[in-house]
């Protein structure tokens, strides 16, 4: 049923060049495939693109809680100054992003850039974590969130049990995993087709807020800079929530060698997916203060819901439906780009190999998708979902900056790398120093949980003198592994 991929470790000359443990030609080294062998097509258009980014950046906290930031500010102008300077940092990042996704044209985002600047140990760390506990309960709360919303029109009146939420969650992750094993062409339309409800969505409530500047209705930006005044930590840390909350710019970047002309589409699209999100997200929080105050904003549990009650009557029920679908767009987005991170960590010989086969008819990654089904419903079931999130919260954003790093690094140990598309130093250099400065606030702000999240790290570590480094394993242990 599957044979062995012939896709790309190779790049431009460095360790993925003849020390890494890949063995297979590259797509675009210019090297030849064996013939019968099975690749991944490149079906990723700009249109497919954007809607990746954009699809995965927009989730169900835009709808539902941007209270974070306004908590941390305590203001409305220090809330929607942050917005905006939160989407400028997000855009520096995929700009760093774009960089190395034209000069490293391999797929496996976060993992394939750290192990071509910095070597195994620390790709291996970051795709351990990724597969054993970020992305399953990662993709087990955004599914949470789509179950709750897609069942919030048929319990109107009373408390959604939670067993049907976490059922109507579990079919929701088995279809986003059937779609992605069974047609790129498919789950990429589909992405198309949720990223434009998604912009709805957001339309359904600028627009009224417009409408509603319009009439004058104004009342709640009026002395915007006054009230309670932010903390020394709380600036910060609303930094920290609003970075969360445009994270996924760099998703496309996991699937490089599935972008038709990357050296142009790559940088194209996280331009124009990078603005449309922060136009939006911005003109969203002018929209909700049109309509509800700082302290009623605070007091929501959906702001998106409260605002369309008070403005659209009965259309209202509409919104739930709405998140669900942008919830959806998430987890599928998601799954798409992580699936390749796996894909290519396998193909490089630090995860099993059945992991980087592709189906011989559908050309997907197949195992690569279906790993994650499995240790999701673990998490769905049984984890404690949340205080996973925020142990492990912080190993994004120091991989990131360790990232953007390491293309300041490739700026000096390789300066002839051929780089399309290049950024001005400053960009990498403030980037990277805001996401080390995050995980740094988190290591004094909340030290239990980021230590636990650090302890969890950490066992990558020995993880990987066990399965990748140590050459006398058992023949069992070898099987196991698929050695």
């Amino acid at each position: 049923m599957f044979r062995k991929a012939a896709v790309p470790t190779v790049s431009n000359g460095s360790y993925l060049q003849g020390q890494a443990n890949g063995r297979l030609p590259s797509m675009d080294s210019g090297q030849p495939t064996l013939e019968g062998k099975v690749v991944l097509k490149k079906k990723v258009t700009l249109l497919r693109g954007i809607s990746i980014i954009i699809g995965t950046i927009i989730g169900a906290g835009i709808f539902i809680s941007p209270k974070g930031i306004l908590k941390n500010t305590g203001s409305v102008g220090m809330s929607l100054t942050v917005w905006t300077v939160c989407g400028i940092l997000s855009l520096f990042g995929a700009l760093c992003y774009a960089e190395l996704g034209t000069c490293i044209k391999k797929s496996g985002g976060h993992y394939t850039y750290i192990l071509e600047a910095f070597g195994p140990l620390p790709a291996f760390v970051r795709v351990w974590v990724e597969l054993l506990i970020i992305r399953p309960a990662a993709t087990a709360v955004i599914s949470l969130a789509f179950g709750r919303y897609i069942l919030e029109p048929f319990f109107m009146q009373c408390e959604i049990p939670e067993l049907a939420i976490k059922l109507v969650t579990a079919v929701g992750i088995t279809l986003v995993m059937v779609l992605n094993s069974t047609s790129v062409s498919w789950s990429a339309r589909i992405q198309i087709f949720l990223t434009f409800c998604k912009l709805v969505a957001i339309l359904i409530i600028i627009v009224p807020g417009v409408i509603q500047l319009i009439k004058g209705e104004t009342q709640h930006f009026k002395n915007a800079f006054a009230g309670n005044d932010a903390s020394v930590m709380g600036l910060p840390l609303a930094f920290y929530s609003g970075m969360y909350a445009y994270s996924g710019w760099f998703y496309l970047n996991f699937v490089t060698e599935e972008v038709e002309n990357p050296e142009r589409n790559i940088p194209l699209a996280i331009c124009i997916s990078m603005t449309i999100v922060t136009v939006g997200y911005v003109l969203t929080n002018v929209a909700y203060f049109t309509t509800i105050s700082a302290g009623e904003l605070l007091l929501s549990k959906a702001v998106a819901v409260t605002f369309a009650e008070r403005l659209m009557g009965n259309f209202s029920l509409a919104v739930p439906v709405f998140v669900a679908l942008s919830c959806f767009g998430s987890m599928n987005g998601g799954i798409f780009a992580v699936s390749r991170m796996f894909f290519v960590a396998s193909r490089e010989g630090h995860l099993p190999e059945i992991l980087s086969m592709i189906h011989v008819r559908k050309h997907t990654p197949l195992p690569a998708v279906i790993v994650l089904h499995p240790l999701t419903m673990i998490m769905l079931f049984n984890g404690d979902l949340y205080s996973l999130l925020n142990f492990l919260s912080f190993a994004r954003w120091l991989f990131i900056g360790l990232v953007v790093a390491g293309l300041i690094y490739l700026r000096y140990k390789r300066p002839d790398m051929p780089r399309p598309f290049k950024v001005p130093l400053f960009i990498p250099a403030l980037f990277s120093f805001t996401c080390l400065f995050m995980v740094a606030l988190s290591l004094y702000s909340d030290p239990v949980n980021t230590g636990i999240g650090f302890a969890i790290t950490l066992t990558g570590v020995p993880a990987y003198y066990l399965f990748i480094v140590w050459d006398n394993k058992p023949k069992w242990f070898r099987k196991i592994l698929g050695k």
